[in-house]
């Protein structure tokens, strides 16, 4: 069974509000951080170079859904930017999906490996009843997500997000090394907040998620790397 790695959300407001939660952790211990938003929209380009620096990885959350050439083109500059893994909207299209890669692949500097890019299925807060009934999406989630993730594939992107009960079907589909990585991850007893489905860090590794993503479990602790490290020794 693998052992998939953390991804912590820094969904946070502010360089500040990073700081005080990265002094938390030891300066020897590497993370894989998340920089979704809010913290991007406040701080630029200046917060990857910066944590990138203290030697984090990085996952920046901008979940592009535009024509082909404008996702291309910001693409481009998301890997000059020598972030580790990105994403963007499977609703987008296979043409635009295709226009992701080329600028990651034209933005990559010489001698460096391109950032995975990965692409949302659907959110973890969607439910079938807003699926069906507000974005007119007919049928079953696990349908739409299993079909999304195929034409990501197909695209050439290296995986998707899902939730952790998809992954299962989408390694089947997609093969073992194509990435699934899922959000809504919650220690037992966490509230759910907007999450409509969730699940313990134990359930996805059982379930062969790639990576896990866990926010405000770690984040509003009120001892943040011992949590991080409870959820270690959960998926060992």
């Amino acid at each position: 069974m693998n052992k998939p790695e953390i991804i912590i959300a820094m969904d946070l407001p502010n360089k500040k509000a990073v700081d005080n939660f990265v002094d938390k952790f030891p300066t020897s211990e590497s993370l894989y951080l998340k920089v979704g938003m809010e913290l991007y929209y406040k701080e630029g380009p200046t917060i990857i170079t910066y944590l990138k620096e203290k030697g984090h990885r990085i996952f920046l959350d901008l979940k592009m859904h535009d024509i082909p050439n404008t996702v291309k083109s910001a693409m481009r500059q998301i890997a000059s930017l020598g972030v580790d893994l990105t994403n963007l909207h499977a609703a987008g299209g296979r043409k635009m999906m295709e226009a992701a890669v080329e600028g990651l692949n034209e933005g990559t500097p010489k001698g460096k490996e391109r950032p995975l890019v990965i692409a949302v299925t659907q959110l973890t807060s969607t439910s079938k009843e807003v699926m069906n009934g507000e974005l007119l999406i007919p049928g079953e989630v696990d349908d739409v997500v299993e079909s999304y993730a195929k034409l990501a594939k197909e695209a050439g992107l290296d995986g998707v997000v899902c939730s952790v009960h998809e992954v299962r079907k989408i390694h089947e589909l997609c093969g073992e090394n194509f990435i699934a990585l899922t959000p809504g991850i919650r220690l037992e007893g966490d509230e759910a907040f907007d999450q409509a489905r969730v699940a313990t860090p134990r359930y996805g590794k059982e379930q062969g998620s790639n990576y896990l993503v866990l926010g405000r479990s770690i984040t509003q602790a009120d001892d943040p790397y011992e949590v991080y490290k409870m959820v270690q020794a959960e998926i060992e």
